[in-house]
């Protein structure tokens, strides 16, 4: 029998650590088999960036995917910061043809009020690319929680991360902590959210907000049960 399939629907390099590898490493060690689409390269709107400097972040993205165990990582080249400056239908059918290639039953990607406009646009596009019709594959969508994106927009009740799906991570938050020291390029110094420091601190108080040790926090978009 075929392990049931996660897709992480990424924007740009390190969000799929920042937002669910915790959580995602734990499905691997229960037998899923997970996938990674990255639909931006990063970096270039931060302007005139070499290409040794794309190549390492590349290259760092490949080690941190391997290191937890996905499968494969799919690279799109949309405009980084600029994904409004493309059709939305462009970025629907990117993310349609890779999960139409894997067929993944459950899908983690961005929130829709994040303050990064690749994030809110991609969330979009994971919603029109599967949309709930007979024989969709994916039947579970949650949005992620990705420091220095979601808790840096202004909050409102469009805009709030208000999450309802609580994994306990205690056995794989190091692995995430990990995952992301290998990005080096995109590492901050702490009190920064993309600190390692800050990472467990953040996983440790969403898991006392539940009763646990650690935690990685969702919000479910859709569940459909057959």
């Amino acid at each position: 029998m075929n392990n049931k399939k996660i897709l992480i629907v990424a924007a740009h390099p390190d969000d799929e650590v920042l937002g669910c590898f915790a959580t995602v490493a734990k499905f691997i060690k229960q037998g899923y088999d997970a996938y990674t689409l990255i639909l931006s390269g990063g970096k270039t709107s931060r302007g005139k960036v070499d290409e040794n400097e794309l190549h390492l972040l590349q290259e760092e993205m490949k080690s941190a995917n391997d290191f937890i165990g996905i499968k494969k990582v799919f690279i799109a080249n949309f405009p980084d910061n600029a994904f409004d400056s493309v059709s939305l239908l462009e970025i629907v059918k990117e993310i349609e043809k890779v999960k139409n290639e894997i067929k993944p039953e459950i899908i983690f990607t961005h929130h829709f009020g994040d303050m990064n406009i690749d994030h809110q646009i991609t969330h979009q596009a994971v919603l029109t690319a599967t949309r709930p019709m007979n024989d969709e594959c994916v039947k579970t969508i949650y949005s992620m929680e990705v420091p220095s994106s979601t808790e840096w927009n202004s909050f409102s009740a469009q805009t709030a991360f208000i999450p309802n799906v609580f994994f306990e991570v205690e056995d794989t938050i190091d692995l995430k902590i990990e995952a992301m020291a290998k990005y080096k390029s995109e590492l901050r110094e702490y009190p920064h959210p993309r600190s390692l420091q800050h990472l467990k601190e953040l996983a440790k108080a969403n898991g006392t907000k539940v009763g646990l040790n650690y935690s990685e926090n969702f919000m479910l978009i859709r569940n459909v049960n057959v």
